[in-house]
């Protein structure tokens, strides 16, 4: 078998097979980030066979576009993956985690994708060590949902988190070299520090983006919108998001998201008094937009 250059991961000099360091990929949930997985997957290691696990018509349409190669409702189907992905809503992903032990009676990689962390490692420090989970979380996505909306390329260039809480530093090399397989950058940290984090670069702008929304357009009504401009819809961006996933985020992250929702809206409050405040907040909202930027660019 032939052998890749070393690809580093977490500081380490690892050394896989082209085929992949995993073989069977089980994906459960087939929507916008599992079935991404899948394409960019496919196009990394084309030999690596790719399961897929989800309600029928979603399955049709992953064995339509070829983004599969077996697909089912059932998690029996995972019997045999070196590694399970869960890329259902995050309390979905925390409930199949306790029906793994009997669905995969083998060896294999356990991870999620979820935008929470805390619950989620909680239970999945209680699976055997056949069964080593890594918690994960892709900073990747799109205004819309689904596996219509599933690209290759999503990952390319973007973080990805993992929050490993027990001994299982294999699983997290072999993990961390199919994540950078498929473009992304690994981070990792604690899973508090990752839900604290998140709260505030991607929970917050998603609720914040969806209130104002809301408010506008229940304010100003079609004739209003008519004369929107680019601003609104540049800020409004993510308010089309599907609002069942956001239900388990919020649910799971009630405490962090809380806190950053009371800030924000102390300093609107603060904002709306005028004077030095409101000069103060452009001035460093525009300081830390470069600074934004000036990462995209290096990304």
């Amino acid at each position: 078998m032939q052998r890749d250059s070393a690809v580093s991961t977490a500081g380490r000099s690892v050394r896989e097979s082209d085929d992949g360091p995993f073989g069977r990929i089980a994906i459960v949930g087939f929507g916008l980030i599992g079935a991404s997985i899948a394409l960019a997957a496919r196009r990394r290691w084309p030999s690596a066979e790719l399961v897929a696990v989800d309600r029928p018509e979603v399955i049709q349409s992953a064995m339509r576009t070829h983004a599969a190669d077996i697909g089912g409702g059932d998690l029996a189907l995972c019997e045999n993956a070196d590694l399970v992905i869960l890329a259902a809503p995050v309390q979905t992903n925390i409930s199949i985690l306790s029906e793994l032990v009997r669905s995969v009676p083998g060896n294999a990689v356990v991870t999620d994708v979820g935008s929470t962390k805390r619950q989620i490692a909680s239970v999945g420090g209680q699976l055997p060590p056949r069964l080593p989970f890594v918690g994960g979380h892709p900073l990747a996505g799109a205004a819309t949902g689904g596996l219509e909306a599933a690209r290759s390329d999503l990952f390319a260039g973007r973080a990805w988190i993992l929050t490993p809480v027990e001994n299982h530093q294999r699983a997290v090399d072999k993990l961390s070299i199919f994540i950078e397989g498929l473009g992304a950058k690994v981070r990792v940290m604690t899973p508090d520090a990752h839900d604290s984090v998140v709260a505030y670069l991607s929970h917050l702008p998603q609720l914040t983006a969806t209130a104002l929304m809301h408010l506008v357009g229940e304010r100003t009504g079609i004739d209003g919108l008519a004369l929107a401009g680019r601003g609104l819809q540049d800020t409004t961006r993510l308010a089309s998001s599907p609002p069942d996933i956001w239900r388990d985020i919020s649910a799971t992250n009630r405490d962090h998201i809380g806190t950053a929702i009371d800030e924000l809206v102390d300093l609107l409050l603060r904002m709306k008094q005028g004077g030095d405040t409101l000069g103060e907040t452009f001035e460093s909202a525009a300081r830390w937009k470069q600074v934004l930027e000036a990462g995209k660019v290096k990304a």
